[in-house]
């Protein structure tokens, strides 16, 4: 036999054997694609192909839109290594394949449109494990028996969460019903009559037992909106007449898993760009609640194969509007959008969103637990695809201290201690402190000598009465401080009322604030300087008058000893 013929036949054998190891291969499709690292199909619904379908290996970037005939070829991928793709595209729920082969071309992705009513008969799914009930999220979307206080799983984050205890807040329910932690209730509301204006609330009489205001106290007979932004589920088919003394069900689970995952849209003033004057909460959002018998859970991910449909909304600003900006009696009371709105980080190229911050990236590369008997890894997403559902606020104190920078300089000049310091908001979209008008922060400035007695102070700005046990030290307060027009009380929490605004300094984004505060140094020795940035939720004696005990938050310090 010749050379050529022996070469041949080694090579015919070589190919057979490399057929017979690689035949489950060729399996998966009859006709491979030439590249290993590509997959081909056609995305369709029952009329058809479907154009302009986003084809994505899951839970990553790699991603290819389907064409005119709705054909579509994803490359990039590893290959010899099996994928899960899904296809979406707007109107259709997220359709998917599991284990596609690099080198496949005949995958069919098939589309199907999801609904388009909201019905007001829907029953809310409850968040927390229900035998009866597969859909719950504490079924995939915890952890379970491990270490819940460090879980990044959904459900587990969203527990310590302050959006699932909004219905249960005790400040929120303490100020609508008028009462102190105790259960203590203050007065009803007096009033008096004013031949123009007719009755007029009257200021509380303080030689009587007071647990501070209350809305039921101003309005007995009225369930108000409160519940529209703090029950959302429970208030969506009446937000004016919800009572939250009275709610059960899902409706208690605060901002409720359900609720948040049937949002569609966000009504916004398009002159304005924010919600409705009055009109918080549900009144603001468009939904998408199924009929009987079908199902539907909208959110972020265009990858989400089964109920699910992506919305761009979820990773927008605007989905967070309609809770955070709130208009009573024409005076703004919250306002965090429109204060991120007005700010150089709505910027859509150079900014962040709400999201940004409040549900950042952790590192986590799942969302749910995979299916039983199911390879881990087969369901891991890139970790910058999944968001937080811990959403840092008011009681984080992580993200209170990585809120602001705070610079100070303490310095002998003669026979005076000069202290500069220089407070920027340069990590906050909004202002600081924002939303509720409760919340103030405090500057607290102190120079001792080495004995540890307090210098005076010689040129500089003191604390106001509402610090509280530090109104009349060294220092500054920030907040925004309204006063009700008919009773003169201010600060005051009580917005319900007709209320204006008295002052505002807190600082927006990007703004500074520099102060000089000169004591009278000590003839001899050391000075002790310690400059403290304080946040609190509440006004002193508001909380005094509530039983609230929310501890302050120190938010930047500074310490030197000046000789």
């Amino acid at each position: 036999m010749s050379k050529p013929t022996i070469l041949a036949a080694l090579l015919l054998i070589a190919a057979l054997v490399w057929w017979a190891s690689n035949s489950h291969a060729f399996a998966q499709s009859a006709t491979p694609t030439a590249s290993s690292t590509m997959i081909r199909g056609i995305v369709r619904d029952q009329a058809g192909p479907v154009k302009g379908a986003i084809v994505r290996a899951l839970g990553t970037n790699r991603v290819a839109l389907s064409a005119d005939d709705g054909t579509f070829a994803l490359d990039g991928l590893p290959p010899d290594r099996a994928v899960n793709l899904s296809a979406w595209a707007p109107s259709y729920f997220v359709a998917g394949k599991t284990g596609v082969l690099p080198g496949q071309s005949d995958v069919v992705l098939e589309l199907a449109l999801h609904p388009t009513e909201d019905d007001p008969n829907y029953q809310w799914i409850s968040a927390f494990k229900d035998p009866q009930q597969p859909l719950t999220c504490q079924h995939c979307m915890s952890c379970g028996s491990c270490n819940v206080a460090k879980s990044t799983l959904p459900f587990d984050e969203w527990q310590r969460d302050a959006h699932s205890q909004s219905a249960t807040n005790p400040r929120f329910l303490t100020m609508y019903n008028g009462t102190d932690l105790k259960g203590n209730t203050s007065p009803l509301t007096r009033y008096g009559f004013n031949r123009d204006y007719g009755r007029f609330p009257l200021r509380p009489d303080l030689a009587q037992p007071y647990f501070g205001p209350g809305f039921k106290l101003d309005f007995p007979d009225s369930a108000g909106n409160c519940a529209a932004c703090h029950l959302p589920a429970g208030a969506i088919n009446a937000p004016y007449q919800t009572d939250p003394n009275i709610v059960t069900g899902v409706g208690r689970e605060g901002v409720a898993c359900d609720l948040c995952h049937k949002v569609w849209e966000a009504r916004l003033d398009t002159t304005t760009g924010l919600p409705y004057p009055n009109m918080p909460g549900v009144l603001s959002f468009e939904f998408k609640r199924p009929g009987e018998g079908r199902q539907i859970f909208i959110g972020p991910y265009d990858d989400v194969p089964g109920r699910s449909v992506y919305s761009p909304l979820q990773n927008r600003s605007e989905y967070c509007a309609p809770c955070h900006f709130g208009v009573f009696w024409n005076t703004v009371i919250y306002n965090s959008f429109g204060e991120w709105l007005a700010s150089p980080y709505s910027d859509p190229k150079t900014g962040k969103t709400c999201q940004d911050c409040h549900m950042p990236h952790t590192g986590a590369t799942h969302f749910a637990q995979p299916p039983p008997d199911s390879p881990r890894i087969a369901y891991e997403r890139e970790p910058q695809t999944i968001y937080s559902h811990a959403m840092p606020g008011a009681s984080d104190v992580a993200l209170l201290q990585n809120s602001v920078t705070m610079t100070t300089t303490a310095q002998r000049a003669g026979d005076r201690i000069v202290i500069d310091v220089s407070i920027t908001n340069d990590k906050t979209g909004h202002h600081v402190p924002t939303d509720s008008p409760l919340r103030n922060v405090l500057l607290v400035v102190t120079a001792r000598d080495a004995q540890g007695r307090a210098l005076s102070l010689r040129d500089g700005s003191m604390l106001p009465d509402w610090a509280g046990d530090y109104a009349g030290q060294p220092g500054k307060g920030f907040a925004k401080v309204l006063e009700e027009l008919w009773t003169e009380v201010s600060p005051s929490g009580a917005y319900w009322q007709a209320t204006r605004v008295v002052s505002d300094n807190r600082l927006a984004a990007f703004a500074t604030d520099t102060s000089r505060y000169t004591f009278a140094a000590p003839a001899s020795g050391e000075s002790n300087i310690e400059v403290k940035l304080i946040f609190r939720r509440a006004f002193y004696e508001l909380m005094k008058q509530k039983g609230w005990s929310n501890a302050d938050i120190v938010m930047a310090s500074f310490a030197a000893t000046v000789r």
